[in-house]
């Protein structure tokens, strides 16, 4: 980061990490819900709602319908199950892909959730995974957490809280992000373990400074250092899958002031044990995400037209679960 940079977010403006570590003190809960809402498994109460008709024309003007109508079931979707979880959870995370493949129609639905999410006191992250280098990159996080400078009037666009971020080309691909994060007590995730089996074709590799992923850990926690909050953690955090437990257990030690992003509990096969090895003895440290396990718990019970209702059990669950393995390890936040 340049030194030269203030690091302070403008008035009255609250440190990223500060802010989410407060919502999960107030709501005794590190877990969030990961809002995926793929459209073949939206229940079918919500698809026959907004479903034009069995066999669609496929002209120009059909389809433009057609994917509106999608975004309106995937956002009256969100908003049942946002409705019913936001006083248990302190965040949500919304993966733009499941928007994106709805086109612009998609990208409205990602709006507007994450803005429903914000007014209903969530933090919102934005699982975008993106990286590029220059204006390329800055252009990214003016979109995302920043301000895009148009006709010499800086404006929010999705104004999310805090995004994921690929580091893969290095400093420069995460340098905008960063200094985003500073001026707008925003906050990035940075893949350092994910939680796939594939991940470990290239973080799993042995360098001579150790592991690709340790060595990458190293660089977010160097990264972050200026960012850190009065709760002791820093806006620049990591994504540390669920899935790797003792991997997770080695960055923990090595990135004290880190907030790891955890993807893989539940439906992935993470645990509640697997994950207490995120957190720091203090019971901070660690947001533990769950998507499909929560969003389409119906499934399980059958019951398509309580979707939300499920949603809740399953987040009231995950609460009690990740609290017990935490008191197993001898944490006692809560």
């Amino acid at each position: 980061m340049d030194m030269n940079k203030s690091c302070s977010p403008e008035i009255g403006q609250e440190n990223f990490a500060d802010r989410l570590n407060n919502l999960i003190d107030e709501k005794k809960n590190p877990s969030i819900i990961g809002l995926d809402p793929a459209i073949e498994n939206l229940p079918s109460c919500i698809i026959e709602k907004y479903k034009l008709s069995d066999k669609p024309d496929t002209s120009c003007c059909s389809m433009e319908k057609i994917f509106h109508a999608a975004a309106e079931a995937v956002f009256e979707f969100n908003k049942n199950i946002i409705d019913a979880t936001c006083d248990i959870v302190p965040a949500v995370k919304l993966q733009i892909a499941y928007y994106e493949e709805l086109g612009a129609e998609g990208i409205a639905a990602f709006k507007e959730t994450a803005s429903y999410a914000k007014s209903k006191g969530l933090i919102v992250i934005g699982d975008v995974k993106r990286n590029d280098i220059g204006n390329t990159c800055k252009a990214y996080s003016n979109a995302y957490i920043g301000r895009t400078d148009i006709f010499g009037i800086k404006t929010p666009l999705f104004d999310l809280d805090a995004v994921t971020v690929n580091s893969y080309l290095g400093y420069e691909g995460v340098a905008p992000f960063i200094d985003d994060c500073a001026k707008y007590a925003k906050g990035i995730f940075i893949l350092v373990k994910t939680s796939n089996p594939g991940s470990e074709d290239f973080q799993g590799l042995t360098t001579e400074k150790g592991k690709n992923y340790f060595v990458m850990g190293q660089l977010v926690a160097e990264w972050g250092k200026e960012l850190t909050g009065k709760s002791k953690y820093s806006s620049v955090g990591a994504v540390v899958g669920a899935t790797y437990p003792e991997e997770a257990a080695i960055l923990r030690q090595n990135m004290k002031e880190a907030i790891f992003l955890v993807p893989g509990y539940g439906a992935q096969g993470g645990t509640a044990d697997d994950v207490a090895e995120c957190f720091n003895p203090d019971g901070l440290g660690a947001l533990i995400n769950s998507s499909r396990g929560i969003i389409f718990a119906y499934k399980k019970y059958k019951d398509e037209k309580n979707y939300s209702k499920y949603a809740r059990e399953e987040s009231l669950i995950m609460k009690d679960s990740i609290s017990k393995a935490l008191i197993k390890k001898g944490i006692y936040r809560w």
